[in-house]
């Protein structure tokens, strides 16, 4: 089940999680505040414009879950947060294709070297879900191009 490449809100602080916490740790968080935001737990007392906020809140916390409580979706979202990440904090050197780096069949590695003297290297098992890759002496990141 994968989900689209968006811009999106940070399911772990919907949840009041850390990409740390365990998965029981984040399903006791998502149950404690699905409870707390539940159309059916509101008071009847409850002014129409907090009814529907509480409303959309616990439909982000119903959809934060289905993200990460889902093993497959998690270490999607993880990586996708870890490259939006690494562009944000690190500079992009170069856009490449695969098949313009080195193939190295022996140690089933695709490389490429940097102009710091160090290497950007990916393995083949990884190439379907990395597309920034760090060098692995200096802080420059080239982008793998599908």
């Amino acid at each position: 089940m994968a989900f689209e490449r968006i811009t999106q809100k940070d399911w772990y602080k919907v949840l009041g999680a850390k990409p740390s916490d365990s998965p029981a740790e984040l399903k006791r968080k998502y149950q404690k505040l699905a409870l707390l935001y539940h159309p059916d737990k509101q008071e009847a007392d409850v002014p129409a414009g907090e009814v529907e906020e509480r409303v959309q809140r616990f439909i982000e916390i119903d959809q934060a879950w289905k993200i990460l409580g889902n093993e497959e979706t998690k270490k999607e979202y993880d990586l996708q947060q870890r490259e939006e990440n690494l562009t944000k904090e690190w500079p992009l050197h170069a856009q490449i294709y695969l098949e313009d780096m080195s193939w190295n069949e022996e140690e089933q590695l695709y490389t490429l070297s940097c102009r710091c003297g160090g290497n950007y290297s990916v393995c083949k098992s990884e190439t379907k879900d990395v597309s920034l890759v760090c060098c692995d002496t200096c802080s420059l990141v080239i982008e793998i191009l599908q």
